[in-house]
């Protein structure tokens, strides 16, 4: 979308004035900024950015994760249903617990034992996705969550340095016009493979191995866990307040821009 038409939007956009609702924005906010700190500095730990994490992967990997993610994607909506109705949400906990457990066991066999487990991974996030969803109102198992739970996938990862000026989930990017799921899986899936792609070369890592698989798997576990909730607030608040998304978006955006500032001024102060 045009520059121009993007700032004659918000132009319009009705001004927030309920002290409330900022206060209900600012938790939002906070809750985004610290989803994927932790991402970052088990990174760290590993070792290397995760551009160059990525490059070490072998190609034949490399050529392969875009159909390995599309596939888990279009397979994790049926089994992620299935399971809620065999066994009940357990709640951060389990999904986090279960998420290690799994990368414990890829992590524990390289490379190959990591791809096999990255479809079970989709899936687990996406019971998690869901299972917020449901904490939040809303259907899991319509159509309009379904789409909500692929915008959460398309947010930045929990390894990307995110300066709050994407936020791609929350602007909604992904148009959903004449849209199906179907076809929008196949627009996520390059990016969300990109994600994956940097736990998947962290997780088969030498001398590491199922420990980084473990650690990175919590991360991926909490990290889209709590953009959900962000994400699915944000949509419950528009709901109660009956103010624009776009607007609560625009104001969600801006206080995650205020909160990095304060975070980059003491720094600063602490140099």
């Amino acid at each position: 979308m045009p520059a121009s038409k993007i700032a004659a939007q918000q132009a319009i956009l009705p001004p927030i004035n309920d002290p409330t609702v900022h206060v209900a924005v600012d938790r939002l906010a906070r809750r985004y900024m610290a989803a994927g700190g932790l991402g970052m500095e088990i990174l760290s730990a590993v070792g290397g950015s995760a551009e160059r994490l990525v490059e070490r992967l072998p190609g034949f990997v490399r050529g392969r994760l875009d159909g390995i993610t599309l596939a888990a994607l279009n397979s994790a909506f049926g089994a992620a249903a299935r399971s809620r109705r065999l066994l009940r949400d357990r709640g951060d906990w389990f999904n986090r617990l279960a998420s290690t457990v799994s990368g414990a066991a890829g992590g524990l066999a390289g490379a190959p034992g990591a791809m096999l487990e990255l479809p079970l991974t989709v899936t687990m996030l996406l019971r998690a996705i869901l299972g917020i969803a449901a904490e939040h109102g809303l259907d899991p198992d319509s159509e309009e969550v379904r789409v909500e739970a692929l915008r959460i996938f398309a947010a930045a990862g929990p390894m990307a340095e995110d300066d709050g000026t994407d936020l791609g989930l929350l602007a909604a990017k992904l148009s959903i016009t004449g849209q199906t799921v179907q076809g929008l899986i196949a627009r996520v899936a390059p990016r969300l493979s990109m994600v994956l792609g940097q736990k998947l070369a962290a997780q088969a890592t030498p001398i590491l191995g199922a420990v980084a698989g473990a650690s990175i798997n919590y991360t991926f576990a909490r990290y889209y866990q709590e953009i959900a909730r962000v994400h699915f607030g944000l949509l419950r608040l528009a709901h109660e307040t009956g103010l624009p998304r776009e607007a609560l978006t625009e104001a969600l955006r801006d206080r995650i821009r205020q909160l990095q500032d304060e975070r980059l001024e003491r720094r600063a102060r602490r140099a």
